[in-house]
C-alpha cells in the first residue's frame, strides 16, 4: 500500500519546496488512530515531509532518495480531518556520498488560517542502498 501525502506543491525553488495534504474523513487509517478522535498519524506527518523533499531533489539526483536518519523531531499540535498540514522543507546540505541534509517544518491550516506547528525536525535523504545479495538475484 503506497500513502501518497502530498495533495499539491504551493511553492518551489532549487532549495525550498512548500506542499500540502488535506486531512479528510475518508482516509481509512483514521478510523484506528484514534477510535473517536481521529488525527493524522505522527509517523505520516513525517513522511509527508519525506515526501515533499523527495519532490524537491528529484531532479537533483539520478538515483531514488530514501529517508537516511532524523534528528530533533518534535511534535506539536494535532491534524484532524478538515484541517491540512502544509509542509515546508529546505535543502541545507549536499553532502559528498549524495545525500542532502534537509530541514523541514509541518503547519496545520485550519479554516481559520495557519496555526501551530504540527512536526518539526531535520533530517536526511540518502541514496538507496542495494545489498549485494539482493543485487547478485538480479
Amino acid at each position: 500500500m503506497k500513502f501518497q501525502l502530498i495533495d499539491a506543491v504551493l511553492e518551489r525553488s532549487d532549495d525550498r519546496i512548500v506542499a500540502i495534504k488535506n486531512v479528510t474523513s475518508a482516509e481509512e487509517y483514521l478510523a484506528d488512530h484514534f477510535p473517536g478522535f481521529p488525527v493524522l498519524p505522527g509517523v505520516f506527518m513525517l513522511e509527508a515531509m519525506v515526501q515533499a523533499a523527495r519532490e524537491l531533489l528529484k531532479d537533483q539526483s539520478k538515483v531514488r532518495l530514501v529517508l537516511g536518519n532524523v534528528r530533533a523531531l518534535r511534535y506539536g499540535s494535532f491534524v484532524r480531518p478538515g484541517e491540512a498540514l502544509q509542509v515546508e522543507v529546505t535543502r541545507e546540505k549536499i553532502h559528498e556520498d549524495g545525500s542532502f541534509g534537509m530541514k523541514g517544518t509541518a503547519l496545520v491550516v485550519r479554516s481559520t488560517g495557519v496555526g501551530e506547528t504540527a512536526v518539526s525536525g531535520r533530517f536526511t535523504m540518502r541514496p538507496v542502498r542495494i545489498h549485494a545479495a539482493v543485487a547478485a538475484t538480479h
